[in-house]
C-alpha cells in the first residue's frame, strides 16, 4: 500500500482521485451540537469528524497575568473513532493535537482574555476547550482547529450569581473574540506537497507543517511534525499553499 500511494503521488494522483492540493468533500461546520456546552461545533472534512466543546467556570488567575482569563485546551482520541486509538492517559498524538490547536488560538489573540477578568488578581473566567474525535479518516489537526474556532466564536457566557456559575443556564453575551485563526497542515511525501491527507497518506508522510493564519493573512503559529527536516524554500512553499487553501475553510466558518 505504501509503495502504491507513493507511486500515485509521484504522478500527482491520489487513491481517492483528488488533486494533491484538494480538500475532501464535504466540508461542513455545524454549531450548537451540544445543549449543555457554552459553545460547541462539529466539523466534517470528508469522512473525518470531530467535535469541539466549550465549558466555562471561574477561578483564580495566574500570578503573572492577574487581569486575564485562562484558556485550557484538551483533546481525546476516542477509541470508537479509530482502531489505532486506545483508552487511557493521553498519548503523544493526543497531547500534540491539543497543543497545536491551542497555540493557534492563543498566539493569534483570538480570545480577548482581559475581558474575562471579574476581579483583578482574584477571579477570572476559565475557558475549557475540549476536542473529541468521532471518526479519524486523516487530517485531525485541521478539522480540530476549525471546530475549536467555530465553537469559541459561538460560545456564550453562563449565568454568574455571587461569583458562582449556574451551570446549564446561559446568557446572550458571547465570548469576546477578535481574530479567527484557521489552520492548514501541508504534508511532504518524497518531493511532493499535499493537503488533507487520508490516514494512509499520513502514515507515509516524511514531514508536515501546520500553519495557523488569521483573516488578515497573518501567520499566528507553526508546528513542524515528521522525521525529515524541511528547507527554508520548502517552508516558504508550504506557507504559500496554506495561505491559499485556508480560504476554502474560511468560507464554511459560521
Amino acid at each position: 500500500m505504501k509503495d502504491y500511494i507513493k507511486s500515485l503521488i509521484e504522478k500527482d494522483l491520489r487513491s481517492d482521485e483528488r488533486k494533491l492540493l484538494e480538500w475532501r468533500k464535504p466540508i461542513k461546520v455545524e454549531i450548537g451540537v451540544s445543549k449543555k456546552a457554552e459553545g460547541s461545533a462539529k466539523v466534517t472534512i470528508g469522512e473525518t469528524e470531530v467535535i469541539a466543546g466549550i465549558k466555562m467556570n471561574v477561578g483564580e488567575p495566574y500570578t503573572d497575568s492577574p487581569d486575564k482569563g485562562v484558556l485550557i485546551t484538551g483533546a481525546e482520541l476516542l477509541p470508537l473513532s479509530s482502531p489505532d486509538f486506545n483508552p487511557g492517559p493521553p498519548d503523544q498524538q493526543t497531547i500534540e493535537l491539543a497543543r497545536v490547536v491551542d497555540r493557534g488560538i492563543r498566539e493569534s489573540g483570538m480570545i480577548d482574555t482581559t475581558k474575562l477578568c471579574i476581579k483583578k488578581g482574584e477571579l477570572v473566567w476559565t475557558v475549557f476547550l475540549d476536542i473529541y474525535t468521532i471518526n479519524d479518516a486523516g487530517n485531525l489537526i485541521d478539522a480540530s482547529a476549525l471546530a475549536a474556532v467555530a465553537a469559541l466564536k459561538n460560545c456564550v457566557f453562563p449565568k454568574l450569581e455571587k461569583d458562582k456559575v449556574k451551570f446549564g443556564e446561559f446568557t446572550k453575551n458571547k465570548l469576546p473574540t477578535k481574530q479567527e485563526p484557521i489552520t492548514c497542515t501541508v504534508y511532504k511525501i518524497d518531493n511532493k506537497f499535499l493537503i488533507d491527507p487520508t490516514t494512509e497518506e499520513e502514515k507515509i508522510a516524511d514531514a508536515r507543517l501546520s500553519i495557523a493564519i488569521d483573516e488578515k493573512g497573518n501567520i499566528n503559529a507553526m508546528q513542524k511534525g515528521g522525521l525529515i527536516a524541511l528547507t527554508v524554500e520548502e517552508i516558504d512553499e508550504m506557507i504559500k499553499i496554506a495561505l491559499d487553501k485556508i480560504k476554502e475553510l474560511r468560507k464554511v466558518l459560521k
